[in-house]
């Protein structure tokens, strides 16, 4: 798409409104865009995103939101609101209007950067936030950004919910970048594992017979995982690396250390691989004659897709070219998918690279500050922005997306 935003006729309905959209997120064009760009060149990973969160809750103060730095637990966590100044329709029955909420996320991958793009999704999340206050005096109840630490390592949005960060809210938007272009998507569950086996030194040259080899118990268990792939589900995955092996090659290590990531579409599959999971520790552990500790940290869900939210982001993005690739066929996982059991939820994927650019890649982190990335973090803004302006203004749109989100919540 080459022609400018503000030059397309928006989808309707609210289309006069929704170029307002475009006008605005144009209008902030350069501060969206400069904050992208920082944070791609300042890269931190999970839960240690200090600058990039410090310097989105420097913009969004700038645009009159209210803003919490930290919020609950975590020290990079962002929620900023501002009150639409139009009435809420039944105020005088004490409704204070719907409560839309547009995330956020800002870390990064260890050792690779930016290599999933979250700098545009920081940046989107922003310029949407930037482009409902232009609009504030259209809109009932209430725009909330919140800023989301953590997606890729711990789950900071489950984190969140945990301590009723998400109370309240009537829908939950936020997009990601992709080489492809998807309105709904197909996460794995997901959880982290750490794994420590502990042994005994022993000289590996003169009484190797006294050790209790805990390097022999991690190699048993990566060639255990490995076997047990031949009998996973195509859709299902175990991964994982080795962070501590020993200090040196003629001492038997006494711990090792290995961090696995455990993914699965199906929640009851999901289930029978955590168990399996944790026999093969054990087995390795009795194999050696070690000890072992299994922790399971930053759990996401499989996704709820809302088929009301998405039809409404999947006509906003329509025109403006974009068309919808189906479903991702190899999605990963995210704490998104957490938020979605909790409200109505969409979580779209659009391209800021070639197809076929793999994710979590350095050609992925390169395309993640390139001119095209730049154009998808303003027409992300846009497109989320009004998605979110409809359900402002749309009590219908707001009930049709409660009501599709209580029957798949319904066991």
């Amino acid at each position: 798409m080459n022609r400018r935003l503000i030059d397309i006729e928006p989808a309707a309905p609210f289309a006069d409104a929704k170029r307002r959209v475009a006008t605005a997120v144009e209008a902030a064009r350069a501060e969206i865009l400069d904050l992208s760009h920082r944070i791609h060149a300042t890269p931190e990973p999970a839960f240690e995103e200090h600058r990039a969160a410090a310097w989105v809750a420097e913009v969004l103060a700038r645009h009159g939101y209210a803003v919490e730095l930290p919020v609950g637990s975590l020290a990079t966590a962002i929620r900023a609101t501002r009150r639409g100044e139009r009435t809420a329709d039944g105020a005088a029955d004490g409704n204070p209007g719907p409560r839309i909420a547009i995330l956020a996320e800002y870390d990064a991958l260890p050792g690779l950067g930016h290599g999933c793009g979250h700098n545009t999704m920081a940046a989107s999340g922003v310029g949407a936030a930037i482009a409902l206050a232009a609009i504030a005096d259209e809109l009932p109840g209430e725009i909330v950004f919140l800023g989301t630490p953590a997606e890729e390592h711990g789950s900071g949005k489950a984190i969140m919910i945990a301590e009723g960060i998400f109370d309240g809210l009537d829908a939950a938007l936020l997009y990601h970048p992709c080489d492809r272009n998807h309105v709904e998507i197909e996460a794995l569950a997901s959880e982290d594992v750490d794994v420590v086996f502990h042994g005994l030194q022993a000289h590996a040259a003169a009484d190797p017979w006294n050790g209790r080899n805990a390097l022999d118990a991690m190699i048993g268990l990566f060639s255990s995982v490995g076997l047990w792939r031949q009998q996973l589900r195509p859709d299902s995955r175990v991964h994982g690396i080795i962070r501590e092996g020993g200090t040196a090659a003629n001492i038997i290590p006494d711990r090792t250390a290995a961090w696995f990531m455990l993914r699965s579409p199906d929640r009851a599959y999901y289930a029978e691989m955590k168990a399996r999971f944790g026999n093969l520790c054990r087995a390795a552990a009795l194999a050696t004659d070690t000890q072992v500790d299994i922790e399971y940290s930053g759990g996401a869900t499989v996704m709820n897709n809302n088929l009301v939210l998405a039809e409404r982001f999947r006509a906003n993005m329509g025109a403006y070219g974009i068309v919808d690739q189906g479903h991702d066929p190899s999605y990963g996982s995210t704490d998104m998918a957490n938020v979605s059991w909790v409200c109505p939820t969409i979580h779209p994927d659009l391209a800021i690279a070639p197809e076929g650019t793999p994710g979590h890649s350095i050609l992925f982190r390169d395309a993640a500050a390139s001119p095209a990335a730049d154009a998808t973090t303003l027409l992300a803004a846009t497109l989320v922005a009004q998605t979110a302006y409809e359900l402002f203004v749309d009590p219908a749109l707001r009930d049709a997306a409660w009501a599709e989100f209580r029957a798949s919540v319904t066991p």
